[in-house]
């Protein structure tokens, strides 16, 4: 923590010089407000050092890793034990792995502690871990607010620890991962260049604190399904320390926090063939829609605000809420539109 508290003091003196003289006790990074006058202390030099101090004191924290059909992917030291987060994705179906630590020569041997492709999280550890590990240190994800700035850093292309700036773009973002109608909720946006290889790296606060893990580029149908430049995603330092926690002591994730209705659906199309809701297939007997109602072939189009064209804008839908929450849930059926009070389950 000294390390960590040294960085917060540095930043918060930069912070407190550029808010116009208007007093800065106890300010924080995301309070800071302000533009720098002529007569200010502050430098670019001051701000480009502070960006240097950062880069050292969590790169040694981020590594590479490699799967066996030679996957490359990035992750994070979480405890001194050797455990090592990261994203699901990353590891493919393998369970062991070479690791690079950025401050080795040689791979060392992981192997896999648990998987959660719902959230896109893992943790292997390692089999041999050297006694100098550097955990990196996890922020409070929930005090991130627009306009601070981040800094990525992970192996993009291969390219071992490269680190990309940017800023906070958004919080509480609800994305789909891929078209199985997976979707990852609360994820932090940012405009930090988020590259192949990225993906299970460090998103780090100018307070050398990682508030979340690097995820997922979006794509733009109209650039041929190509990433879309400056905007990317990330999943909260509390949601990875919430099921990294137990996947470590249990095996495996036994408290997702993640909304269920628990149905099975698939894509309707309406007028011009064009998606207009997700069809129940299947109701859990007892679940969440059963209770309230509903049943198969019920074409739901609205969760609580949000509008549901097809079985990725309903898993969206769902990640944005929370289990044990009461919703209204509109559908139609036989042409009919209805609407049923649905109190959420966990998937």
């Amino acid at each position: 923590m000294a390390r960590t508290s040294a960085l917060w003091t540095r930043y918060a003196a930069l912070c407190c010089a550029t808010a116009l003289l208007a007093g800065c006790t106890g300010i924080r990074p995301q309070q800071a407000t302000g533009a720098a006058t002529a007569d200010a202390p502050t430098t670019g030099s001051e701000l480009q050092e502070l960006y240097r101090d950062v880069v050292q004191d969590v790169l040694p924290s981020v590594v590479q890793i490699t799967t066996t059909d030679g996957g490359l992917g990035s992750g994070i030291v979480y405890d001194s034990a050797g455990h090592i987060v990261t994203n699901a994705h990353v590891l493919a179906d393998d369970t062991t792995f070479e690791v690079l630590l950025a401050t080795g020569q040689e791979p060392l041997t992981a192997e896999l502690v648990a998987a959660y492709p719902e959230q896109d999280l893992a943790v292997i550890v390692l089999e041999d871990a050297p006694r100098q590990l550097r955990p990196a240190t996890f922020g409070n994800s929930s005090k991130v607010e627009v306009g601070e700035i981040v800094l990525a850093m992970g192996n993009p292309l291969g390219l071992s620890s490269s680190v990309t700036q940017g800023i906070v773009s958004a919080v509480g973002r609800a994305v789909s991962e891929d078209e199985g109608g997976r979707a990852l909720g609360n994820m932090v946006q940012t405009s930090a260049a988020i590259n192949p290889g990225n993906s299970g790296g460090a998103l780090v606060n100018l307070s050398g604190q990682v508030i979340g893990i690097p995820t997922l580029a979006a794509r733009d149908p109209q650039l041929g399904g190509g990433q879309a430049p400056g905007i990317g995603f990330a999943i909260p330092s509390a949601t990875v320390t919430h099921l990294a926690d137990q996947m470590i002591e249990h095996g495996e994730v036994i408290d997702s926090g993640r909304a269920a209705l628990g149905v099975s659906v698939r894509t309707v199309l309406g007028e011009g063939f064009q998606p207009a809701g997700a069809a129940i297939v299947e109701t859990a007997e007892d679940g969440p829609a059963d209770r309230a109602g509903l049943r198969p072939g019920d074409v739901l189009v609205q969760l609580g605000s949000e509008t549901v064209t097809d079985v990725a804008s309903l898993a969206e839908a769902l990640a944005a809420q929370q289990p044990g929450r009461t919703v209204e849930v509109t559908y139609r059926r036989h042409g009919e539109r209805r609407t049923a009070e649905v109190r959420l389950g966990e998937a």
